[in-house]
């Protein structure tokens, strides 16, 4: 059986050190565009926004990888419904798992299971870079990363080893959430990534009964947030139990097609990120002097 040895030892010379100079960010050869999803928070739903995005954009007619970067918490293999094992090929080459569509890699199918991984900084660093740099992705039009909540070792092991087109900031409607959607917003500020924008999940209920809109949550805070930042509101994803009932038995809700009352926000965001991306890429394109 295919263990986490073979993908730690290939990547340990790269942990970090402090006072180590970093290296500098490496593209991601056939990758067009690597975009993190991330929230200050857990439990505001940011992995079914992460998987639906990946999925929606791999039915919308893009070529879509899923890195999932959340080490302790993997849940993409459950919302995939998939246990497989990845393959290697050759030396230190990994193939991923194909799902719905995507190219996918998970901790969670390398330790499937209740067993917790319990890992410092330099080995969360060493199985990012390896993810990114070992997995056989292909010529792909997006990279999805699912981050793991907060600000930490594996947002920032992201950051220093490809250059990020953008990253998205999942958070509820709450004050809780939004007071830690905004530090993850200046997390990217800081470390100079471009915020594609902000999605409220969970934002709102329709009742089954008389279909009244229910604010559980509250409504609206993420798109004031956006606002306060000057950064793009991405739109609002309802409070739906089918949309968890799909995460949770493997079938994400986009499947169901854009016509689905369960999948129409999910679509929705995509096509607010597609338009983002190319914004932001137009634009750092346009800063690039040609020499002819």
């Amino acid at each position: 059986m295919l263990g986490l040895a073979p993908y730690n030892r290939t990547m340990s010379a790269h942990s970090h050190h402090p006072g180590q100079q970093q290296p500098t960010p490496q593209p991601l050869p056939g990758v067009n565009a690597i975009v993190a999803v991330g929230s200050g928070k857990g439990g505001v739903g940011k992995t079914t926004l992460a998987v639906n995005l990946a999925i929606a954009l791999s039915r919308m007619g893009h070529k879509v990888g899923l890195l999932d970067g959340d080490v302790y918490g993997p849940n993409v293999p459950l919302m995939l419904g998939t246990s497989e094992q990845p393959k290697v090929m050759g030396e230190n080459h990994i193939a991923p798992i194909i799902a719905h569509g995507l190219k996918v890699i998970s901790v969670g199918f390398l330790n499937p299971g209740d067993k917790p991984l319990i890992w410092r900084g330099p080995m969360l660093h060493s199985i990012i870079r390896q993810f990114l740099g070992s997995v056989e992705w292909g010529e792909l039009d997006y990279l999805v990363v699912d981050l793991p909540p907060g600000t930490g070792d594996v947002a920032l092991s992201l950051i220093q080893t490809v250059p990020l087109t953008g990253s998205i900031v999942v958070s509820t409607p709450s004050d809780v959430s939004l007071q830690d959607a905004r530090k993850a917003i200046e997390m990217f500020r800081q470390m100079k990534v471009d915020v594609v924008g902000v999605v409220e999940n969970m934002s709102y209920f329709v009742c089954p009964h008389c279909n009244h809109e229910i604010d559980i949550f509250s409504r609206g805070g993420a798109e004031k947030m956006a606002k306060h930042f000057d950064v793009a509101f991405l739109g609002s994803v309802e409070l739906d139990p089918q949309i968890r009932k799909s995460g949770d038995s493997g079938s994400p809700a986009v499947l169901q097609g854009e016509d689905s009352p369960h999948a129409k926000s999910l679509y929705e965001f995509a096509r607010k990120v597609v338009a983002r991306v190319e914004e932001i890429k137009s634009s750092s394109s346009e800063g690039v002097i040609q020499i002819q």
